[in-house]
């Protein structure tokens, strides 16, 4: 056996060696993660990637009520200090936006607790654009996903749910965004409650929708986010045009401000293709 040979032998029992003592010393939530992760394709298979968020800017339509919601002001500039930078406020849940389950759910898992690993997965598009136009206030129906499992076969356990409306269209209209009537009440698509029920049985991580809220318009009591929120869940809310992602094949990388102790905060959602 020649010295280089042995070199490479060795260093694979090695490598062996130092894997097999890391996995010992993993915790059971570290070893759930690491099996999700390698479940998951290589970044090489992936050949396109599209952003499906909005920039974040003062512009953004806000949730009524919401004074203020976001600012950006100058902290150093080209001229005073040869380099720029900004200060900016914002509130958790503007633009596009993630809901940590501490969003409804005392106790919950903050943006910085969720594991990582649950920002990452296969994209399930549902595409109601059809029923959206019809009804404003279309709420998704379990017979839209056991038709798409039809198509598609069983949604997999770690996906992240894509309800695609089409009211990303008016995104630069906040007033049709909000779409509210006479009374104040808005009016735009959401998930229904019994969708979201079998969505939890097939083991989603995540929800996310192309409007202001996974809720409709009109809900007064939230009833989704109380459900999808106590069963871990997190939602992803003012997703821009998704009308492009084929049902199935896209990964989505979901990508929230790190927030300490945040209920949400604005993040930066890509879709990768093969």
């Amino acid at each position: 056996m020649d010295s280089k040979r042995a070199l490479t032998m060795l260093l694979v029992v090695l490598s062996t060696a130092v894997a097999g003592a890391v996995v010992v010393q993993m915790t059971e939530k570290h070893k759930a993660e690491a099996l999700s992760a390698s479940a998951a394709p290589a970044p090489a298979a992936f050949r396109r990637v599209l952003d499906v968020g909005h920039p974040l800017g003062p512009d953004n339509p806000a949730w009524p009520g919401d004074a203020h919601p976001f600012e950006a002001v100058p902290n150093a500039t080209f001229e005073k200090d040869g380099y720029f930078t900004r200060k900016f406020t914002s509130l958790e849940h503007f633009g596009t936006h993630l809901d940590a389950p501490a969003h409804f759910v005392k106790g919950g898992w903050t943006v910085d607790q969720i594991p990582v690993s649950r920002l990452y997965g296969p994209a399930v598009v549902i595409d109601a654009r059809g029923e959206s136009a019809r009804d404003v206030d279309y709420r998704l129906a379990p017979e839209k996903i056991t038709e798409w499992e039809s198509r598609n076969g069983r949604i997999p356990r770690g996906s992240i749910v894509v309800m695609c409306t089409g009211w990303s269209a008016r995104w630069n209209d906040a007033k049709s965004y909000r779409n509210m009537d006479s009374k104040g009440v808005m009016h735009f698509p959401g998930y229904g409650v019994d969708a979201v029920k079998l969505l939890i049985e097939r083991g989603v991580v995540g929800l996310t929708i192309d409007t202001l809220s996974v809720d409709y318009g009109a809900s007064k009591d939230f009833p989704v986010h109380h459900l999808s929120h106590g069963a871990g869940l997190f939602h992803v809310e003012n997703l821009a045009d998704v009308g492009s992602l084929p049902e199935t094949s896209a990964y989505l990388v979901v990508a929230p401000i790190d927030l300490e102790g945040g209920s949400g905060g604005p993040a930066r959602v890509f879709a990768l293709f093969p």
